[in-house]
């Protein structure tokens, strides 16, 4: 069978889409799929930043993850229980960045949540209004680039202001995030991966 990794790394669109059609067919657990899709997207991410890749390949890489992903959801999807508590999920102002939130709202679906994504580059404004309206008692704020943690802290101390902070828990997310990262923005704690941001709904939401 073919390296569904390998092929994302080389954009390969064709090939992706028909390598995960037939690994679905044979069996394979879509959570391991959308693993072997973000580790293909790290490489892309990786050859991005040593300048061997360029934007326009950056932008192909994530559309063909987008269309592999739409092929696994409806197998996670199926098998869901009731819904095991709300979250409000989204990447915060100033980054555009949605790959590793999307994959988290997947996995998030997938163990029983219903998910409120809000999209990219949202204000703190999206997220209170969507945790207020919805009663969710765990927010997700998601972020790739260093000038998010900004976003994600002043998005934290909105909810202080309306006085919500203690009725949900805040929880970030995003390859430069660390423990640092988390005292700095006042968040509850960080997702190292998917399957740790699952871990976290689980004890929060």
């Amino acid at each position: 069978m073919a390296d569904i990794a390998t092929l994302i790394a080389e954009i390969q669109e064709q090939e992706v889409l028909d390598a995960v059609r037939e690994a679905l067919e044979a069996g394979t657990e879509p959570v391991e799929l959308l693993e072997q899709l973000r580790g293909g997207m790290g490489v892309v991410g990786e050859r991005f930043e040593a300048k061997e890749y360029f934007l326009p390949d950056l932008i192909m890489s994530a559309e063909i993850f987008k269309e592999a992903v739409a092929l696994i959801e409806p197998r996670m999807t199926a098998d869901c229980s009731s819904s095991r508590g709300t979250v409000v999920i989204g990447t915060v102002k100033g980054d555009i960045h949605d790959i590793g939130k999307n994959i988290v709202a997947t996995m998030l679906r997938c163990n029983g949540f219903d998910v409120l994504d809000v999209g990219v580059d949202q204000p703190a404004a999206a997220f209170v209004d969507k945790a207020r309206e919805s009663g969710a008692k765990l927010v997700g704020l998601s972020g790739l680039l260093t000038v998010a943690f900004d976003s994600m802290k002043e998005t934290i101390e909105a909810f202080e202001a309306e006085g919500l902070r203690d009725s949900v828990k805040i929880v970030i997310g995003g390859g430069p995030v660390n423990e640092t990262v988390v005292k700095y923005t006042g968040a509850d704690g960080w997702g190292r991966d998917p399957a740790e941001a699952v871990r976290l709904a689980e004890q929060y939401a």
